[in-house]
């Protein structure tokens, strides 16, 4: 399930980085970025390549967080021991 979830967030967030990326450098120029007021001496694949895994994280966080937010809360709060090993307030719950 782990790794379905991942999957869920890191793919679609790889796509969106992508089109992300296509729409910044469409109308900037990686030489004409600044960064605190001095120009980055990097290359053009540099700064794409920069670019590109910065917004993928900004959108794993975004996704992650829909992700999150989308669980039930059985999902939230179920207790993942068995039933002898649980303390006083976990969940009963017989299919953990």
């Amino acid at each position: 399930m782990l790794q379905q979830r991942l999957m869920w967030i890191i793919w679609p967030a790889f796509l969106m980085a992508g089109v992300l990326e296509m729409l910044v450098f469409g109308m900037v120029d990686p030489q004409d970025v600044h960064w605190f007021g001095m120009p980055l001496d990097w290359s053009r694949q540099g700064t794409y390549t920069i670019a590109f895994f910065v917004f993928w994280a900004i959108m794993v966080v975004s996704s992650g967080l829909t992700s999150l937010l989308s669980m039930s809360p059985f999902e939230v709060n179920r207790c993942p021991l068995t039933p002898t090993q649980r303390p006083d307030g976990c969940p009963k719950q017989e299919s953990c």
